[in-house]
């Protein structure tokens, strides 16, 4: 299970929001810094989101990705996975023509999901899919779009039926209800979205300690676990070092 530490970036700051709520937001300083930390410590990916673009789709952050990137590739050995407002393919094909490894498409993927495919089919590998999902009244989860700010009226089961055999990296699923909460991860519901579908799953939301790491490597659905892991503020609180985190993760090996 790979680990994802997360820079979530706002008026090129460093922040965590609570629950996706611009209202509860905490300011976490230098984001170059925190990928400097992240890079020396040894991880292989670091996740980017600009927080403003996912609400607008209007890009604010590209400079401060773009000198991330760049300390990725002077290392050699990490790769930048990003997300937050990519709605057009000219969007998409820019930021890996940057040196972006991966792109998350969230919104645009739910209003279009064969669009998502398209993308996936000439960019294999370096598509991913962001499902940022909320439970209903009835049970069922439904994905959320525009910074979390609006329902998409659709369900995981369907959304997820429509990638089904496409060349799509990874399906990053956040609980809103855990993202920021440090309450630990939703595991029933990762469990079943592992059943769901055959595409690697990467888990976002929840982890406060090092025991949600050590779970969440030994989920396993039908023989299969979780590809990785987002974490965001108990690693910018230093609730554990990312040399712990990696050794949590690497446990599912």
């Amino acid at each position: 299970m790979e680990l994802f530490p997360a820079i979530d970036l706002r008026a090129g700051t460093a922040v965590r929001l609570t629950q996706g709520d611009f209202g509860r937001q905490r300011q976490y300083g230098d984001p170059l810094a925190l990928a400097e930390r992240f890079i020396e410590a040894g991880v292989t990916w670091i996740h980017v989101v600009d927080l403003d673009a996912a609400r607008t789709g209007v890009p604010h952050e590209r400079a401060t990705l773009a000198r991330i990137v760049g300390l990725a590739q002077a290392a050699g050995s990490v790769k930048v996975q990003s997300g937050g407002g990519i709605r057009t393919e000219d969007a998409a094909e820019g930021l890996l023509e940057a040196g972006v490894s991966r792109v998350v498409l969230g919104t645009a993927a739910l209003e279009d999901p064969a669009l998502a495919a398209r993308w996936a089919r000439r960019r294999p590998g370096q598509v991913a899919v962001g499902l940022d999902y909320r439970v209903r009244d009835d049970g069922g989860a439904e994905a959320l779009g525009h910074g979390w700010l609006a329902g998409s009226g659709r369900s995981l089961p369907d959304l997820l039926a429509c990638w089904a055999g496409e060349p799509i990296a990874a399906v990053v699923a956040t609980s809103i209800a855990r993202d920021g909460m440090l309450g630990g991860p939703d595991l029933a519901g990762l469990g079943a979205l592992l059943e769901m579908t055959g595409l690697p799953v990467v888990a976002s939301g929840g982890v406060a300690e090092l025991g949600d790491l050590t779970a969440l490597a030994a989920l396993s659905t039908s023989g299969r676990g979780l590809a990785g892991v987002i974490v965001g503020k108990a690693l910018v609180e230093g609730r554990f070092s990312v040399e712990e985190a990696l050794a949590a993760c690497a446990a599912s090996a």
